[in-house]
């Protein structure tokens, strides 16, 4: 797989007509009595003037408006564009999501173009790091395998409509070393939430675990970092029946690696586990057609793992942190594990399979009880596991449960990053419907808040350290993951990246308590 290329990011305080771009962003917010147009570094008289033409223009300042108009005099830009903020209230600040979105929105939509500044209302570290991580995920583009031929057979001319490739953040504090700081996790951070988003929208017909494993190796290069696989002999050989299940009715068989970052002086050691399916037909018990059209979808977790142990390990956070990819792809054949199946996960424990497009909590389960060996400080799974996280919580809102502590603190990190997760229950009352008559457990039971039956099956895997549970938590993405609809903010349709943000900011947090 090719790294996808990126943005550069910039802070610059220069006057705008010393800027030359070939657009210059400026924000418009929802006023009580109509659009507003926000602070800027547009010389009095032009935001005078601009402000006063808003309506005329039918300019609204609507979240994802983006208007595209001629350039202003002296403004050192080819175009001027008008990109809509949401609702404002005179004299508040801009909350930190805002600005990423009205910057992602207002790049996205902005594709062909070299340079572009953004004058959004930035005043601080803060509000700057937030447009410039808004831009940089905005400025993304899945080419996929268009042939790049007409209908004749031949090459057809085709504009370039490439993601932007040089972005300017204008900011009083453009030279604050603190910003710095903050432009280069930016670029990081989208950098690999962009990386993620690309293996999710790779065909099934080229991600497949062997190919998936590979290119966990091919976008580990040149970082500190171990990547072991673990082929079907392996697996077979260790007693990873889970994965092994799951993969059996595939020509193309599983994969598990791990993902090592163990810095010289880590303060912590975090697991992270992730869900790869590379495509779930739902195996023998088979999903209809229009079921699975965008399942390739099903190994968001395995890539957003992956991609957060790339991050922290760019970054070089003090934190030891291992990712668990467990890769398998869910087909049906004469060899595909059968209903009513009995198989045996890592460790030992016993799963009645009872319905084989449950098949993610089988390979999580592997992954679990395998991290649980190696006694971490928490252990965080995540996966595209249930339809019931979308009729719970909606496609853009993601559900964690787990231990109150990890738990709380992914929410808190999750706020932090500008990705919504909210916190389900795990009742007691939903672990009986999980028991089986010839097995451990069953792979599936209460149909009701069936969200939250998966992640209490998922409990039953996560290990000990002296006696006590190892704390832990599921994030589950179904949704959120795959955008269907149309793009809006910084999120593209297809893949969306969901979760690389969280994980990262929970990691950060974790280390800042520590200390």
């Amino acid at each position: 797989m090719m790294k996808p290329s990126e943005p550069t990011l910039t802070a610059v305080a220069k006057d705008l007509k010393r800027i030359p771009s070939d657009a210059l962003v400026i924000g418009v917010g929802k006023g009580q009595d109509g659009p507003v147009l926000l602070d800027s570094p547009l010389p009095a008289k032009a935001a005078r003037a601009l402000g006063d033409s808003l309506q005329v223009l039918g300019v609204t300042g609507a979240a994802d408006d983006v208007r595209r108009l001629a350039a202003l005099p002296d403004s050192g830009s080819e175009s001027l564009v008008l990109v809509g903020v949401g609702p404002v209230t005179p004299g508040s600040a801009l909350p930190a999501e805002t600005l990423r979105r009205a910057a992602g929105a207002a790049v996205r939509q902005l594709k062909g173009l070299e340079t572009v500044v953004l004058a959004l209302p930035a005043p601080g570290v803060a509000e700057a790091t937030a447009v410039a991580e808004g831009a940089a995920l905005g400025a993304y583009a899945y080419d996929g395998y268009r042939s790049g031929l007409g209908a004749d057979g031949k090459p057809a001319p085709r504009k370039d409509d490439g993601p932007v490739r040089t972005i300017l953040v204008h900011t009083a504090a453009a030279q604050d070393a603190a910003l710095t700081a903050g432009l280069a996790r930016a670029a990081v951070l989208a950098k690999n939430v962009n990386a993620t988003r690309s293996l999710v929208n790779q065909p099934p017909s080229h991600l497949y675990p062997e190919t998936f494993a590979q290119a966990a190796r091919d976008l580990s290069k040149g970082l500190p970092v171990k990547v072991t696989v673990m082929d079907e002999k392996k697996l077979e050989r260790d007693g990873y029946g889970g994965i092994l299940g799951v993969g059996k009715g595939s020509s193309r068989p599983p994969r598990l690696v791990k993902v090592e970052y163990t810095p010289a002086k880590s303060k912590v050691h975090l697991a992270l586990v992730g869900k790869g399916i590379t495509f779930d037909s739902g195996g023998l018990s088979l999903k209809p057609a229009a079921g699975m059209q965008t399942m390739k979808l099903d190994m968001a977790g395995a890539a957003v793992v992956l991609n957060t142990v790339l991050a922290v390990a760019e970054l070089g956070l003090a934190a030891k942190v291992t990712a668990w990819l467990c890769l398998a792809e869910n087909m049906p054949s004469g060899t595909a594990q059968r209903p009513e199946d009995v198989l045996t996960t890592y460790g030992g424990r016993t799963v009645e399979v009872l319905n084989t497009d449950a098949e993610g909590r089988l390979v999580l389960a592997d992954g679990l009880a395998a991290a649980s060996e190696e006694h971490p400080d928490a252990i965080i799974d995540i996966a595209t596991l249930t339809g019931a996280q979308m009729i719970a919580l909606g496609n853009r809102t993601s559900g964690v449960m787990g231990d109150d502590g990890v738990r709380d603190a992914v929410k808190a990190a999750a706020d932090r990053a500008g990705e919504s997760f909210w916190p389900m229950p795990l009742p007691e009352e939903l672990r009986p419907s999980l028991d089986s008559q010839v097995a451990d457990i069953a792979n599936i039971g209460e149909r009701f808040g069936g969200m939250m039956t998966a992640a209490v099956f998922l409990r039953e895997f996560v290990g000990s350290t002296d006696g006590e549970k190892i704390p832990w938590a599921h994030l589950d993405i179904a949704g959120p993951a795959f955008n269907e609809g149309s793009a809006y903010g910084y999120t593209p349709k297809a893949g969306t990246g969901v979760g690389v943000r969280t994980l990262l900011a929970y990691v950060e947090d974790v280390l800042e308590r520590a200390s």
